[in-house]
């Protein structure tokens, strides 16, 4: 990411990708691809039968039963929620931060997007008190408030949301009649989920809630955009998933159809799959903590991470060991971090956070680069971190937030 011109400070086209997982391709559903590679027709708008029969299948397994007609396909979640946003109108309610994908989409329709704060146990959702003073402000100022995206297990802040606040938030938006859409890309990715209890919106208030999975969380790799919608029931999701369909089809937005095979698959989560997506998981778990250690040991701020394969940082604490560098707000330690550290660490203004405040949000997989024989190798050991090549990274790491700590030192003031 290069650096920007002051009167373009973060713009989109310059956004974060998701985390990517570092490791290479499950052989088995490289194979799906590849057989599929000579089908030459389409997937219909929204998902053939094949895919939405397997979505449906991956929801109930999680509690969420679901028919056919109550679910779409599109190549990736941005397109689901462009769909979304379009087809319910008014203005955008977001977490600070969020999900760098969520807000340019309404801001390419018009809508005015609104960040509220979240809680202290967590991010993805917002608090619920300053969701009340949010819409109520918004409403006098002549505003029109109608949806809330949120996430339970959370991009930047690698979060899960205890269900008791989740369930706060939700009454809230429900008592000031706001649709809810449930990004729930990284459900699949938390760190301890025998002691994480991930609870999803939809399951508190069924006819208000769309959830969206972005396939690339867990299930797929990055290039090969799929993703999965989940509507209410009956009447109360009807207009909705119609609407969606509608905007899906003017944008000419499917799966591509070898995609779409591999999507099937990955949703039917066979052995090798739910095996490889347990191994990752592990892997990122152990490797974020070790990079979560190494920050909050120079004095940085950062909740553990519970889940995907990034935490995010605060390094307010050592502002003045950063302004000594000429780093003085999060596009300055994005250019900064990503030259001392070897990898992209996009600040946290591309999450909706303030430009002033120091925040980065830092991925695990950058921290396993190497060879594909060092990256497989990475799945399979039972001491990944004592890799040489994953050992290294960390240590650099560590090197860098070390320094940082000892510059911050050095210039402050006597007490």
């Amino acid at each position: 990411m290069r650096r920007t011109d002051p009167e373009g400070h973060g713009p989109v086209r310059y956004g974060p990708p998701l985390p990517d997982d570092g490791l290479p391709v499950l052989p088995e559903i490289a194979a799906v691809l590849a057989a599929a590679a000579g089908r030459a027709e389409s997937e219909p708008v929204g998902g053939g039968t094949a895919l939405l029969e397997a979505a449906c299948g991956y929801w109930g397994r999680r509690g969420l039963p679901t028919e056919p007609e109550q679910a779409v396909a599109g190549p990736g979640a941005p397109a689901l929620l462009l769909g979304l946003t379009f087809a319910l109108g008014g203005d955008v309610l977001v977490p600070r931060p969020c999900a760098a994908w969520w807000a340019p989409y309404a801001r390419l329709l018009g809508r005015p997007v609104f960040h509220v704060a979240t809680p202290a146990e967590c991010g993805g959702v917002p608090d619920p008190y300053a969701l009340l003073e949010t819409v109520r402000r918004v409403r006098d100022e002549g505003g029109d408030p109608r949806l809330l995206v949120l996430s339970v297990a959370d991009d930047p802040t690698a979060t899960v949301a205890p269900p008791e606040v989740l369930h706060e938030t939700v009454e809230a938006a429900a008592g000031e009649g706001l649709y809810l859409v449930s990004d729930e890309t990284w459900r699949d990715t938390v760190h301890a989920p025998h002691d994480t209890v991930l609870v999803s919106p939809a399951e508190m208030l069924p006819e208000q809630v769309t959830v969206v999975t972005d396939l690339a969380g867990a299930h797929l790799p990055p290039g090969w955009p799929a993703a999965v919608a989940r509507f209410p029931a009956h009447h109360a999701g009807n207009g909705l998933h119609a609407r969606v369909l509608d905007v899906l089809t003017a944008l000419g937005a499917r799966v591509a159809g070898p995609v779409a095979l591999a999507a099937g698959y990955a949703l039917a989560e066979p052995e090798p799959l739910t095996a490889r997506i347990g191994a990752a998981v592990h892997l990122h778990a152990r490797v974020a903590a070790a990079a979560h250690a190494a920050a909050v040991g120079a004095g940085a701020l950062s909740r553990p991470p519970q889940a995907g394969r990034h935490l995010y940082v605060d390094l307010g604490p050592l502002r003045a060991g950063l302004s000594s560098h000429g780093v003085g707000d999060a596009q300055d330690l994005e250019d900064f971090l990503a030259a001392r550290l070897g990898m992209p660490a996009p600040g946290g203004h591309r999450f909706g956070d303030d430009l002033a405040a120091l925040r980065v949000r830092l991925s695990t997989g950058a921290l396993l680069a190497g060879t594909d024989e060092e990256r497989a190798e990475c799945i399979g050991s039972p001491t990944p971190l004592e890799l040489p090549h994953v050992q290294r990274a960390l240590i650099h790491m560590k090197s860098v937030f070390d320094d940082l700590r000892d510059d911050a030192q050095r210039w402050e003031s006597p007490r």
